[in-house]
């Protein structure tokens, strides 16, 4: 980082540590987040970014009097490492051994008397939660009588970021029902069911995803996730929708009519949740709260003011259990989208060291690929595109004038993906450009047999992604070789990229509310990516995208299986069958005999040439 860099950084600390003082705060906390828990956010969220310099998805800023300390997972250790570098600022690494979460660093830093500040409005109920949970805890430890105080009602970043972007704010558009497949009107209806099951009358809904599914509307308020800034409320017979008015269309003001939607203003929300009157409709009168998915600070204007059924949103379930017509489009579209990526390899391959291709330019090729694809909305995400060392980041951003050349040698990962009117896509890949070691192909092995070992996973209903994450880390721990990150996450139907609450991966997430698992459903669709990352050397990452049903159902109950929707290959020049068994070596065969069969009709004669060999058997 430059030194120029890391002053600006140095001094935005300094002057936020000036407004702690003036509001009597001895720590503050900046989470990555928006209003609505969103894992990508707009320029105007983006604090911690701002006062870090940290640029990963995932993160939180604490704040004291003389140490500044950033939280962040797996996939963004490296990253942070280099990011962070000379700002001061302490990088811990969330669930490495003897690295304290952030209640039990306050716990053991905090006073009685002392405070503690955020912004409610954007911290997760649950985090919220445990920090008052544990600051109690060292008040009666302390046993003095004088209690830590928690403050949520400030937004001390925005008082020092003078130059902040402001809020977005972009018209929604409507998704009719030939490609959502239900209306709103059905979808409410299935809503309310669920309320009335879990004993609730009304549902606070968040969650922008869940928002845009339920009401068959997409926005453009977050880059690549189609989504507007909204919150909902849904009552018997209405529902509330908070939304900016510069965002509601003639076209839309008319559906809302027609659907029973009540369009309000996105700011009247606390106003509405403190003044409605909850007793209304004649019956018990709670709401319906998943505090996994709403803020501190909206739950704390509901706590003590009603009654509320604690339980999953009955929205991320629903939208996650894709319909028959969400399936059969996202089974086009995936296709459309791996002929994309097939076309890019081939070019990469044939033009590398011919050319010149920094990992920008590759990117933009792709990216180009696929906005010729019919239906193209967007990108699903920024592309990364990293070759080499650069790949051992797994969200690795190339900036222009710090990019790597690519060449004839060493491995090259890129991992993108499309929104689409028929679905979300992602996908994987790592390329051979030329020469690679032995090292590098044994782990590019290790990891092709795991995710094609996922890929041919037959399971019992009931089972949730911790059974099945061994099959795609099996063949790495084998070798003492782990990555620090899940297997695989649920994808949105032109939604966002990483969706629940499905997953894969072999322990839960730390911190929050106790998270419970997601039985793995017909209809639900999962990524499976397994990788190496291996810093200062290369990263390995291959990725398809998963569709569960049904397998047979006997006297030993109902199987499931998975579908692939991803048709691209996986490197032969990267393979060595010294890693592989017979078994491995025919679902290596199997499945490039099926990518060769789904997109070959769609390509050039030379690339079908290339195909075929690139597919042949082992």
């Amino acid at each position: 980082m430059e030194t120029m860099e890391i002053e600006i950084i140095q001094d935005r600390l300094k002057a936020l540590r000036k407004e702690m003082e003036t509001e009597g705060m001895d720590y503050y906390i900046i989470p990555t987040s928006d209003f609505h828990g969103s894992e990508y956010v707009d320029g105007y969220f983006k604090a911690r970014e701002y006062f870090s310099r940290f640029t990963g998805s995932s993160g939180t800023l604490v704040v004291g009097k003389s140490m500044a300390g950033l939280w962040t997972d797996g996939r963004y250790f490296i990253q942070a490492e280099k990011e962070l570098k000379g700002t001061g600022i302490t990088l811990f690494k969330m669930q490495e051994e003897g690295v304290p979460d952030i209640p039990d660093f306050l716990y053991r830093e905090m006073e009685p008397g002392w405070t503690l500040g955020f912004d409610g409005r954007v911290m997760d109920c649950g985090e919220g939660r445990r920090l008052e949970k544990k600051l109690a805890e060292k008040a009666k430890d302390m046993g003095n009588g004088k209690d830590i105080a928690i403050r949520y009602d400030l937004d001390l970043a925005g008082q020092v970021w003078k130059d902040r972007p402001a809020l977005p704010s972009h018209p929604v558009w409507l998704l009719p029902k030939e490609i959502s497949g239900k209306s709103a009107a059905e979808k409410l209806r299935e809503v309310r069911e669920t309320m009335k099951e879990a004993g609730a009358e009304y549902l606070l809904l968040a969650r922008l995803d869940d928002l845009m599914w339920l009401l068959n509307i997409r926005g453009n308020d977050v880059a690549c996730n189609p989504v507007a800034l909204s919150y909902g409320f849904v009552t018997p017979e209405k529902m509330y929708f908070f939304i900016q008015p510069s965002e509601v269309t003639p076209e839309f003001s008319e559906y809302a009519g027609l659907n029973g939607i009540v369009l309000k203003d996105y700011g009247e929300i606390t106003d509405f949740l403190e003044t409605f009157d909850y007793t209304s409709c004649g019956g018990s009168g709670k709401v319906l709260l998943d505090e996994e998915n709403i803020s501190y600070a909206l739950y704390k204007t509901l706590e003590g003011r009603t009654g509320y059924v604690r339980g999953k949103n009955p929205t991320e379930r629903l939208k996650a259990v894709k319909n028959e017509t969400e399936l059969a489009r996202m089974e086009e579209v995936y296709l459309r989208d791996s002929v994309a990526l097939v076309k890019f390899i081939y070019w990469l391959k044939h033009q590398v060291g011919r050319q010149e291709i920094t990992e920008i330019t590759a990117a933009a090729y792709l990216d180009g690929l696929r906005r010729e694809i019919d239906g193209f909305v967007d990108l699903s995400f920024p592309t990364i595109s990293a070759y080499k060392e650069n790949a051992a980041m797994m969200h690795y951003e190339a900036e222009e004038g710090s990019c790597k050349s690519l060449a004839p040698e060493g491995l090259y990962l890129v991992d993108s993906g499309g929104q689409y009117l028929g679905g979300t896509t992602d996908v994987t890949r790592t390329v051979a450009l030329g020469e690679t070691d032995s090292e590098m192909k044994k782990h590019f092995t290790l990891t092709a047999v795991g995710m094609l070992q996922l890929s041919d996973a037959k399971f019992l209903q009931g089972c949730t992604g911790r059974n099945l994450d061994i099959l795609a880390r099996q063949p790495l721990w084998k070798e003492g070789i782990d990555y620090k990150c899940g297997t695989g996450h649920g994808i949105g139907y032109i939604l966002n990229v990483h969706e629940g609450p499905q997953n894969i991966r072999w322990r839960l997430p730390a911190g929050g509310i106790e998270r419970k698992e997601a039985v793995l459903e017909p209809g639900m669709v999962v990524s499976n990516e397994p990788g190496v990352y291996r810093e200062g050397s290369h990263g390995i990452r291959t990725e398809n995208i998963m569709v569960v049903e049904n397998a047979e159902k006997n006297g030993d109950g109902q199987f499931l299986q998975f579908r692939t929707l991803t048709y691209v290959p996986i490197d032969r020049d990267a393979i060595d069958t010294a890693y592989m068994q017979p078994v491995d070596i025919e679902r290596w065969n199997r499945y490039h005999a099926a990518v060769y069969e789904k997109t070959a009709g769609y390509l050039t004669e030379d690339e079908r040439q290339w195909l075929a060999g690139a597919t042949a058997p082992l």
